[in-house]
């Protein structure tokens, strides 16, 4: 008997002495010990599902963020190699992409169920107001996102989305500036989206889960729609086990879903951003589209009331709730006027999709150039990746990684600002010509002489005389030409 209690006992005293320095009982007791007013309900998953979800991204982030470059000569090749190379990247970078849009899904979901519960009312404004907050910041977090493959689609719809950040008075300019780092998007802003998505937005995220945790244990459970909010009577339940096990299994529910639809239906990656493609429709993802059509319906001379003043409108109401609806009733069908108006807004934006999509597939140029990209992007996904085929300098970089000529010479490109007018790797912009083919048009020689002595036609388009050493001249020229 002694020798089986022996076990026992050194475990015991060893969970003691982890206790005792850590306070892990207390902390478990104070998070799972929570009095449910009417018990466990499915309808109170959604909270713990948004934060499940949230750590997901956060995991699958980090892993894929081991092999990107946010530059716009290595991001799509990164992200291609996730995709075609790397074992099981295809996988892990469909998670991470669905499960965007499944945070999104459960935002709505759970924004709904407080709404219709009258879950904000009774001292909760506070409680209200940092949700509002976290859905700004998924939101964002959605948004900083799209860029970062850098192809066709996520180049265009971003280009959209930033300049529409432009179209507000006075601080538009600015907030579009900030964002890209300067006029036209290039590196500055594929480093900026990748800053904001890994550290800035997921930072501000946790913070904000935290105090939104705080003050919801603060005010407590509001429990079913025919407790009151305020002093609630019902028979109360802890949250665990029930509540627990019932989140457990959503939880569950949802990872499947999301490695269901990544191993049969992977997230695609489109040909590489060419900001010269005049012909691109750009569409945003599908929680943008609405947004993307009431757009469409202000002018310019009206776009102050499009872009700011009707959202801000809706948005000041939507935050004021608590403080605008001050009454304890909290059962839908006896708050016609607040439900009524939620259910509009939300039947305006499926109305704003429905009718998007319509103008696509009813327009016979739309409905052609949309499936000219569906079936790029098709062929691009079923071709295997050659490190050579990325279009950029990115692979001669990385093919000959001990060749100090290119090395310099692409730090002297860079510091020349040559990608302002020829674009990042030379892949050539509005102000500029491409580069790519430079080798196969001019010689060495030609190519120094017009450095140190441009064409009168060339200055014109903002082009200087370089003064530079021989040498450094040299291995410009050898960066120059070895663009592919």
């Amino acid at each position: 008997m002694s020798t089986l209690e022996s076990p026992k006992k050194q475990k015991s005293l060893l969970l003691n002495w982890f206790d005792r320095r850590t306070g892990l009982n207390q902390l478990l007791s104070e998070a799972l010990d929570e009095p449910i007013p009417g018990g466990a309900r499915f309808a109170y998953v959604f909270g713990s599902a948004l934060l499940f979800i949230f750590i997901s991204q956060v995991i699958t982030g980090v892993f894929l963020a081991l092999y990107y470059v946010p530059s716009t000569d290595h991001a799509h090749t990164t992200v291609e190699y996730i995709t075609k190379a790397v074992s099981a990247g295809s996988f892990l970078r469909s998670v991470h992409a669905y499960g965007s849009s499944a945070m999104v899904i459960l935002l709505l979901l759970h924004v709904t169920q407080t709404f219709l519960y009258g879950s904000y009312k009774g001292r909760r404004e506070l409680l209200w107001l940092s949700g509002c907050v976290l859905f700004v910041f998924v939101l964002c977090m959605a948004f900083t996102g799209y860029l970062l493959p850098w192809d066709q689609k996520a180049y265009f719809a971003t280009a959209v989305g930033t300049n529409i950040a432009g179209e507000i008075p006075i601080i538009g300019g600015w907030m579009k500036s900030l964002m890209r780092g300067g006029a036209d998007m290039g590196t500055l802003t594929l480093s900026r989206f990748f800053v904001a998505h890994v550290l800035g937005v997921p930072a501000a995220i946790f913070a904000l889960i935290a105090l939104h945790v705080y003050l919801f244990r603060k005010a407590g459970s509001a429990g079913p729609i025919s407790e009151d909010p305020l002093h609630p009577v019902q028979r109360t339940e802890a949250f665990y086990p029930r509540q627990v096990i019932v989140d457990g299994i959503f939880a569950l529910l949802i990872i499947s879903v999301l490695a269901f639809m990544a191993h049969f239906n992977p997230f695609t990656l489109g040909p590489q951003a060419n900001p010269a493609d005049t012909h691109y429709l750009p569409r945003p993802e599908w929680y943008y589209i609405p947004i993307f059509q009431y757009l469409k319906y202000w002018p310019s001379s009206l776009s102050f009331i499009g872009v700011v003043v009707v959202p801000g409108i809706v948005g000041f109401a939507f935050a004021s709730l608590p403080f605008l609806d001050r009454r304890m009733e909290r059962r839908p069908w006896k708050r016609p006027l607040a439900v009524g108006t939620y259910v509009f807004v939300f039947l305006a934006l499926f109305g704003l999709g429905y009718i998007s999509y319509q103008n696509d597939h009813s327009d016979p140029g739309y409905v052609q150039q949309l499936a000219a990209q569906d079936k790029e992007t098709a062929e691009f996904m079923q071709r295997p990746f050659q490190a050579e085929a990325s279009g950029t300098a990115a692979t001669v970089m990385a093919a000959a990684p001990v060749d100090s000529n290119l090395a310099q010479g692409k730090a002297i490109f860079e510091a020349q600002a040559c990608g302002a007018c020829h674009g990042d790797g030379g892949t050539g912009s509005a102000a500029g010509p491409k580069l790519t083919d430079v080798s196969a048009r001019r010689t060495e020689d030609q190519l120094i002489a017009i450095l140190k002595s441009p064409s009168p036609k060339m200055t014109a388009g903002g082009m200087t005389a370089l003064d530079l050493p021989p040498d450094k001249l040299a291995a410009l020229v050898t960066y120059v030409r070895s663009l592919k």
